[in-house]
């Protein structure tokens, strides 16, 4: 058999089962009405913008290999899209939602389907819009449940409540809070409180009355989906006296990790067993933030829900033991203590032979204000970068529309693979001439199917700081981390290319770096940031331009009719 004659039946292969599976799965249609809604919290009643009126949305439930269809009618003010974060959205990058990336926005009055399949994955991911700080209200679950006839791999929980999203709560309408900022040049106030399933807790004022309950029959088991929704806070996540065990991160399942405290930045997801096997009574769930930056001022309060053992007659909740806000000890333990599991079902396949070896630099900066000073440091304005590049987001069409149609002028394809400039990266007093970096809109140019490693390296300019970066279109292998600067001839040594965890967002260490590993095959443009709201903002971002692969089933799909417009 003739090697062209083996790869059309391969490929013919693929599309028989590729349709025989899509027959099979199911279609779930929701339609999501973004509006204002009025809502109390903190004695003080505002209008936030949400998803059918409900804070936090609705969640989706849903089946692998399930196609899902979101119809989002815009009744608010402001424009809007929706990101399905840790979705793989294979050749569907049209629905992938970040603004002026895949799509333009969807204005007020305007409305936009978006249409997956939900290929191959299992577990917590949630959805949250995309534009400007929106996703402060707009953001609820979506749970991805294994196919009928298969298991968890992990022991069966006896319940199943609703999922553990902690979120974070502004006085002010956070659309002002980001306006200010970006005129003023200065960072964005902090929040006035973090939630729990979008309550405050009983340490907060006016709030008792309102904190979450999860209700438990003593002796059983619960599976809590925990997300954090925070706009820029990376927190510390903790149950009064009892042991969690961590089954999956970012919908991978990982080897059971029994740990008292769980560390989630903006975007991930942790689940986790809890058996109900303590004393009858009342336990604090809590959350706070953990702060690596020094000198930057963060929320430093504490959200807290209750634990509630059915026949408890205890009216105060047993505290709850949480690091110290910059305890990163705990925090690097819990990252570096996750695994993928490794099964038969759920195989780990690290690429190993690297196609694209990339090195990105990322951090803050500064830039000079011409005219009048800022109000961030030194009367500059606060920026952020990868590689010096700051990105800027297009106003005309989005990068993929501008990919695909082949418009000029809106991107280029020049995104470095190394850092212009090689300097001590975690030095306590970089250079102040490297910390204005120019602003573009580049991508970097990825062959479908090559394997890419990427270093993602934290400077200490302006200060350092833990950055969870995520990846949109891509699940990747964290296949090391660590403190200083990285060493390209010791640092690989260590690589574990075993049972590296799998995750869609990654925390690269403070004053450190983790190293990450994928495959492109999935054809699009992909954008790749800091998801501390504040970083995004200031364009500690980038994007990978992945080309189409050779046959049908590996080439990005048409755009939808009704694809808004610019």
């Amino acid at each position: 058999m003739s090697t062209s004659y083996s790869a059309r039946f391969f490929w013919l292969f693929l599309v028989v089962n590729f349709w025989f599976t899509t027959a099979l799965a199911d279609i779930r249609s929701y339609t999501f009405v973004i509006r204002a809604q009025p809502v109390t919290r903190l004695c003080q009643t505002n209008e936030i913008i949400t998803v059918n009126g409900q804070f936090p949305g609705p969640t989706l439930n849903v089946t692998s290999g399930d196609t899902l269809v979101v119809k989002v009618l815009n009744y608010a003010r402001y424009d809007v899209t929706i990101h399905w974060h840790g979705v793989r959205q294979i050749r569907t990058a049209w629905a992938d939602g970040p603004e002026f990336i895949t799509q333009c926005p969807i204005r007020p009055g305007g409305s936009y389907t978006y249409r997956f399949t939900l290929t191959n994955q299992e577990g917590t991911l949630w959805w949250h819009a995309h534009s400007s700080w929106l996703r402060a209200t707009v953001y609820g679950s979506l749970i991805i449940y294994p196919k009928e006839g298969t298991k968890y791999p992990f022991p069966q929980p006896c319940h199943e409540p609703e999922p553990i999203i902690l979120g974070e709560w502004w006085n002010r309408n956070p659309i002002d809070v980001v306006n200010q900022a970006t005129q003023t040049g200065a960072p964005p106030n902090i929040s006035d409180a973090f939630t729990i399933n979008a309550q405050p807790g009983d340490l907060y004022p006016c709030s008792s009355s309102d904190t979450y309950r999860l209700s438990v029959k003593a002796g059983e088991s619960y599976l809590l989906r925990i997300i954090n929704a925070a706009l820029n806070a990376e927190l510390f996540f903790t149950v009064a006296d009892h042991v969690l065990m961590v089954v999956a991160a970012d919908a991978s399942y990982t080897k059971l990790l029994h740990t008292e405290v769980v560390m989630l930045g903006p975007g991930q997801t942790t689940d986790v067993l809890l058996i109900a096997n303590k004393p009858v009574g009342k336990y604090y769930m809590a959350a706070r933030a953990y702060a690596s930056a020094q000198g930057i001022a963060f929320d430093n309060t504490t959200t807290t829900a209750i634990l509630d053992y059915e026949g408890s007659s205890s009216s105060s909740p047993v505290s709850p033991n949480l690091p110290a806000y910059n305890d990163t000890q705990t925090a690097t333990q819990f990252t570096t203590g996750l695994r993928s599991l490794g099964s038969p079902d759920h195989p780990v396949n690290v690429p190993f032979n690297i196609d694209e070896n990339l090195f990105f630099t990322i951090g803050l900066g500064l830039l000079d204000c011409p005219g009048q000073p800022c109000g961030g440091p030194n009367g500059k304005r606060s920026t952020a970068s990868m590689n010096n590049v700051s990105f800027v987001f297009p106003k005309t069409f989005s990068l993929l529309q501008a990919h695909y149609f082949g418009i000029q002028g809106v991107f280029t394809k020049d995104f470095p693979d190394n850092p212009p400039v090689q300097f001590d990266y975690t030095a306590q007093n970089v250079s102040t001439a490297l910390w204005s970096p120019v602003r573009g809109t580049k991508v970097k140019v990825l062959k479908y199917n090559s394997a890419v490693q990427i270093i993602l390296q934290g400077t200490s300019i302006v200060t350092a700081e833990n950055h969870p970066v995520h990846l949109h279109g891509y699940d990747f292998y964290i296949v090391g981390e660590g403190f200083g600067n990285f060493d390209p001839q010791r640092d690989p040594i260590t690589f574990n290319l075993i049972d590296p965890p799998q995750r869609n967002t990654v925390g690269v260490p403070v004053n450190g770096w983790s190293a990450i590993r994928f495959v492109a095959d999935n054809p699009g443009i992909w954008l790749m940031h800091c998801h501390l709201d504040v970083h995004i903002t200031w364009g500690l971002a980038m994007a990978f331009l992945v080309e189409n692969g050779p046959h049908p089933l590996a080439r990005l799909e048409a755009p939808p009719l009704d694809l808004p417009v610019c």
